[in-house]
């Protein structure tokens, strides 16, 4: 797997050659914020030696490096989950490439189920945390050096600079944010109710499917990291709402101008 890392990133490396500021991974029905991006190089992903290949509607399937609020980003549109039947190691294969590239600073984004009832469907919520849940773990397994420790320092997933950045841009535009706590699971079936009521009972205000095992292998590597979620539906022992994934796409779709203004916010005044 190391052999392929190198071989992935070398390949990136020849066509762009420079260091993004940012990578960028795009969750379900985000994939407009790559409109915002000045593309200098377009990769499908068919076409990087060893990258996988996504399989879920609202995830394109190619690697964007341009320039977006005069910062140099890699964005990825279109992620890999646990659920598809990849292993840990090929979800956060790219991860484990953009720190080869070089790239300091993750933004991830992603749509998920509320539980918090000062949620609302299309609210934007940034992570301060998570509770992993899913049954495997990123880091399982003999520990590759040269990428970090065995044990891994989880004491600040989400870089609070990064954190504050976003939220002086949420303010700067009247949008209203939250600071949440983010439960990830297997899927790919949303929760039951009385599951969306245990994800509440144990300190959650939000769950989905993605995201926590590659902030997991980025903070393995030092890297920091962003997470932006918009809350597509809500769920509780009381609520036996129908959810699709439709309308997980409809209400990602909803929130998309928000979105871009935080992340292009914070792009433009991190240092």
């Amino acid at each position: 797997m190391l052999e392929k890392i190198k071989q992935t990133a070398d390949f990136i490396k020849n066509t762009i050659k420079e260091v993004p500021d940012f990578a960028i991974v795009l969750g379900s029905g985000l994939g407009k914020l790559q409109d915002e991006v000045e593309a200098i190089h377009i990769l499908e992903y068919p076409e990087i030696p060893n990258f996988p290949q996504t399989t879920v509607a609202g995830h394109g399937g190619k690697l964007i490096y341009g320039i977006l609020e005069g910062k140099k980003v890699l964005m990825m549109s279109g992620r890999f989950h646990y659920y598809e039947g990849h292993s840990m190691e090929t979800v956060t294969f790219p991860i484990r490439v953009f720190h080869l590239l070089g790239i300091k600073n993750l933004i991830l984004s992603n749509a998920c189920g509320g539980v918090n009832p000062a949620y609302s469907v299309a609210d934007i919520v940034i992570l301060k945390d998570h509770i992993n849940m899913m049954p495997e773990h990123p880091l399982r397994g003999k520990n590759i050096e040269s990428f970090g420790p065995r044990f891994v320092d989880m004491s600040e997933p989400y870089n609070r600079k990064m954190i504050e950045a976003a939220e002086k841009a949420a303010a700067e535009n009247n949008i209203k944010i939250h600071r949440g706590v983010y439960v990830a699971l297997q899927g790919p079936t949303f929760e039951t109710p009385a599951e969306y009521g245990m994800i509440k009972a144990i300190g959650g205000d939000m769950v989905g499917m993605s995201t926590v095992p590659e902030v997991i292998v980025a903070r393995h590597m030092g890297m920091d990291v962003f997470c932006i979620s918009v809350i597509t539906d809500l769920g509780g022992p009381d609520i036996a709402f129908a959810v699709s994934h439709e309308e997980v796409l409809n209400a990602a779709n909803k929130a998309m101008p928000n979105v871009i203004a935080v992340v292009k916010g914070l792009i433009g005044n991190y240092q």
